[in-house]
């Protein structure tokens, strides 16, 4: 009766083909890396540089539009980044600048959940720059115009990915768009671009927008 054990015990084993023992010698601590561990530790680097570091950044000292263009003619893309801006990671990631401009909208596009309008700030009667309205915020220049969101800090790229996707959250709130045909208002802007050629048209996530009639 005494070898019957045994001989159970390892039938018993057999039918748990998906069961793996593991000995106390192998036991080692659980780091949690599912979403809520992302969003917490997301969480907590906004509170502590949302405010006391990324505004400012953005909203302390922009280029103009106009002399950002200067800037991109003159010394060329490279140049103007290393100056005025911040590359994002990876290779051929666009360079992120803070830039600030005003001007007169010459067309809106109000039907989508990522609303946008087109600014003239040349006077010339041309849309310049297209900003984005919300309340979908697209692309990651906000994350990206900011040296201290290193992507080595981050677990992988899909805690980095949702990072942006947090602070366009963060900043939709701040964006408070009139009711009505924004066509032919006035609009001031402080936000960032990212370009990853002088020519390419700018598209800006602002931080700040006004307007008026």
């Amino acid at each position: 009766m005494k070898q019957a054990i045994p001989v159970i015990l390892i039938l018993c084993l057999a039918a748990l083909p998906g069961c793996k023992i593991i000995h106390e010698s192998e036991k080692t601590e659980v780091v949690s890396v599912g979403p809520e561990g992302d969003a917490a530790r997301n969480q907590a680097r906004l509170e502590e540089t949302f405010d006391s570091q990324l505004l400012p950044l953005i909203t302390t000292g922009p280029l103009d539009v106009a002399g950002l263009r200067a800037a991109l003619a003159s010394d060329g893309l490279e140049a103007a980044g290393s100056a005025h801006g911040n590359q994002g990671s990876g290779r051929g990631a666009a360079w992120n600048f803070p830039v600030q401009g005003d001007g007169i909208i010459v067309a809106a596009k109000l039907d989508t959940s990522a609303r946008t309008v087109s600014v003239d700030v040349d006077k010339d009667g041309v849309g310049d720059v297209t900003v984005q309205l919300g309340p979908v915020i697209r692309g990651t220049a906000l994350r990206d115009v900011a040296p201290f969101y290193n992507f080595d800090d981050f677990r992988d790229q899909i805690e980095f990915a949702k990072l942006a996707r947090a602070i366009n959250d963060r900043i939709k709130p701040l964006l408070k768009v009139p009711d009505g045909d924004l066509v032919g208002m006035t609009m001031s802007f402080v936000g960032v671009t990212p370009l990853k050629s002088p020519q390419e048209t700018m598209v800006v996530t602002p931080v700040e927008m006004s307007f008026a009639k």
